[in-house]
């Protein structure tokens, strides 16, 4: 019997089980190590090398061989699976020495060590649980987190010394607080010196962040989580650095103005010396400080100001072997990369990332079109280079003469890695779905919206009938659901095989477009984002046999307000709605997102007001379906509470489906199966009864 759609997708954790990732190059080209499991329902990952010269596979680390339990993860390693949307299990990350010679990686809270050249792998005698293990570049040394302090191993004697330690259980040492790894992407808390006798730790007070409780309903006799959550208008956590010595016997403070800069963007550590960015609280003035390695003391290398905000994008800054600075520039309507504060892309070309700086040159993601992401290299003497030709999204790694892509493509549902130039792949084992996407890409209106349209399979468009619309909207800023990736659209065809036609659309707010498209949201979640969906919508309904009077639409995170929204402010339009863990009052959402878009609550309370789904609670017309993770620590089960509280005072029906144990992610494979069959059942009741 072949497998549904909805399970093959929860079992492969939507088949991503069995792909490659986290690719290291040795510097001399000789290895490339990788993360993977042994089969696309396999959440158990593995460490890999890949010969280059002849593309053999060897397994390096195996959890079912290390004889450890997983059962009962660390706390710190939770929060960081949940920070990163981790859904698989076993080795997830692993850090290297410079020369790739040995490797170290945490599983279960115990730490481990790999000797790539032998494939030895044995346990080190360490505070547990582990967490975020690192080994210095000279490879002799190994840093970690066990009890909010960071550790030191020496490796040739075994010693175990602690270089940071907190003062109390409010601060920690060496992690990286809620807000740098949910909002800037910042998932660590030290960082080694090139020559690693010393470190640049972050020292992280959650004293005055205000406490939230979220409690198992459930299981009543669990204590409640506690959590340090950082909403909008409160109090954040108090960052600040140190070097300290890898013996633990100096330290030195990193002075800057953390009053005016209390956000810690992040840090790097290369032979020039360390480099920080910090930022304002209204996120309108980013700084790049070099730090002096000896007293702490900063100078400003650059600053950038922009009257609205500034977006963090992930490899700045970073240096070339001759000190110029690798930054990126908001020009009118570009995102363009400098190197020693030139611009070095053309206009058009939006910066997407920046993947490494080898000599003077660079490796970078950008989209001259906002569905398609490729790899370019920059480089004084060849300028500006594409890398990946067909359509489609990629990244890549470069080290020596290796350079390692990664990319899918709309014609396929598995991604490929290769290296470069050359016929040797990683292979991928993740399971081909059981569902081929058909979908069709289009420009939508004036704005160019992209859009993509799913209809039933076999579906005739000159039979004369229409179908209902389902819209499969995120919808906010920074993601994208309208891609060049073929694997994103199993699901949506799922759904339009349940007798919908999907539509999908980033209208403006959503990344690729440059700043200009970016920040039109400014204050305004509501009016522009929706404007846009029905603007794709309408331009849809021109080129397929839509009903609308039979408009459905569905979301999670921004895309579950989104979808409330609509059914509460253009119940003309939109006929039925699920809304998936939403934000319902961005008061009670973080301080770096929310304050980013609508400003400080206690200087722009208008702007929460009008973004609000808890003031439009009586306005509810149509068939709402709400879904929330009382686990949830991103989006709070509050806001759901709230929301159907409010639809209740108002005397509006409505239907609340709480996830137990369940947080914004939803990878538990009877939930992740089921929540799909539920939510297509309900839109067709809900569009029926029209």
């Amino acid at each position: 019997m072949t497998m549904s759609f909805p399970r093959q997708s929860a079992r492969t954790r939507r088949f991503t089980l069995g792909a490659p990732r986290g690719i290291t190059i040795a510097p001399d080209g000789s290895a490339v190590l990788f993360l993977r499991s042994r089969g696309g329902t396999d959440p158990v990952t593995c460490l890999w090398r890949l010969d280059p010269a002849t593309g053999e596979e060897t397994l390096l680390a195996d959890p079912a061989r290390l004889n450890v339990d997983e059962g009962d993860l660390p706390a710190e390693e939770r929060a960081r699976r949940e920070r990163a949307r981790e859904a698989a299990g076993g080795i997830v990350a692993y850090t290297t020495d410079d020369a790739v010679r040995k490797a170290v990686f945490a599983l279960a809270g115990q730490l481990f060590l790999v000797d790539l050249a032998s494939g030895a792998v044995r346990q080190l005698d360490a505070v547990t649980p582990v967490f975020d293990p690192r080994l210095d570049p000279r490879g002799g040394r190994v840093a970690y987190v066990a009890e909010r302090s960071l550790h030191v191993i020496d490796l040739a004697t075994g010693a175990d010394t602690v270089v940071a330690r907190p003062e109390s259980p409010q601060i920690s040492c060496g992690l990286a607080e809620f807000i740098a790894a949910e909002e800037m992407g910042r998932m660590r808390g030290y960082w080694w010196s090139p020559d690693g006798r010393n470190l640049l730790v972050a020292r992280v007070d959650e004293t005055p962040v205000q406490r939230w409780h979220i409690a198992d309903p459930a299981n009543p006799e669990r204590p409640a989580q506690e959590v340090a959550y950082p909403a909008a208008g409160t109090a954040n956590a108090i960052v600040s650095l140190s070097i300290v010595t890898a013996e633990g016997t100096g330290r030195a403070a990193v002075a800057w103005d953390r009053g005016m800069y209390p956000y810690l963007v992040c840090a790097s550590w290369n032979e020039r010396g360390p480099l920080i960015v910090v930022q304002t609280r209204d996120q309108r003035t980013l700084r790049v400080l070099n730090v002096d390695d000896l007293d702490g003391e900063t100078t400003v290398e650059h600053a950038d100001h922009d009257s609205i905000w500034l977006e963090i994008v992930s490899g700045v800054p970073a240096r070339t072997s001759s000190g110029a600075l690798v930054w990126t520039l908001d020009d009118d309507g570009t995102r363009r990369l400098t190197v020693g504060g030139e611009p070095v892309t053309p206009e058009g070309l939006q910066v997407r990332s920046v993947l490494g700086v080898q000599g003077a040159s660079v490796l970078f993601t950008a989209s001259q079109e906002p569905t398609e992401v490729h790899v370019w290299t920059y480089s004084p003497e060849g300028g500006v280079t594409r890398l990946t030709e067909e359509p489609g999204v990629y990244s890549g790694v470069r080290a020596g003469e290796v350079t390692v892509l990664t990319g899918s493509t709309l014609g396929s549902t598995r991604s490929r890695t290769w290296i470069h130039g050359t016929g040797v792949e990683i292979s991928n084992l993740a399971e081909q779905p059981v569902i081929t996407p058909d979908v069709a890409l289009f420009s939508a209106g004036q704005r160019e919206i992209r859009t993509a349209v799913l209809l039933p399979s076999g579906f005739d468009p000159a039979s004369g009938e229409r179908l209902p619309v389902l819209m499969d909207p995120y919808g906010g800023p920074h993601a994208q659901r309208v891609l060049a990736v073929g694997r994103m659209y199993c699901e949506a065809q799922w759904l339009a095989d349940q007798g919908f036609a999907v539509v999908i659309a980033d209208g403006r707010g959503s990344a690729g477009r440059g700043p200009v498209w970016e920040r039109t949201i400014a204050g305004d979640f509501c009016d522009v984002v929706l404007e846009d969906q029905i603007a794709a919508l309408q331009a849809a309904a021109e080129r397929y046999p839509l009903d609308l009077d039979r408009v459905a639409i569905r979301g999670w995170s921004f895309g579950g307000f989104l979808a409330a929204l609509a059914v509460l402010r253009r119940p003309d339009v939109f006929h039925a709605a699920v809304a998936g863990a939403p934000v319902t009052d961005w008061r009670l959402y973080d301080t770096h997102y929310t304050e980013r878009y609508l400003g400080h609550p206690d200087e722009e309370p208008e702007a929460y007001v009008a973004n609000s789904l808890i003031e439009d609670a009586p306005k509810l017309e149509r068939p709402l379906m709400i879904i929330h993770g009382l686990a949830d620590d991103n989006v709070v089960a509050a806001h759901t509470l709230r929301l159907s509280s409010a639809l209740l005072a108002a005397g509006r029906p409505h239907t609340v489906l709480p996830l137990s144990g369940v947080t914004h992610m939803t990878p538990q494979e009877v939930v992740a199966e089921n929540l799909l069959h539920l939510q297509v059942s309900f839109l067709k009741d809900a569009l029926a009864a029209r």
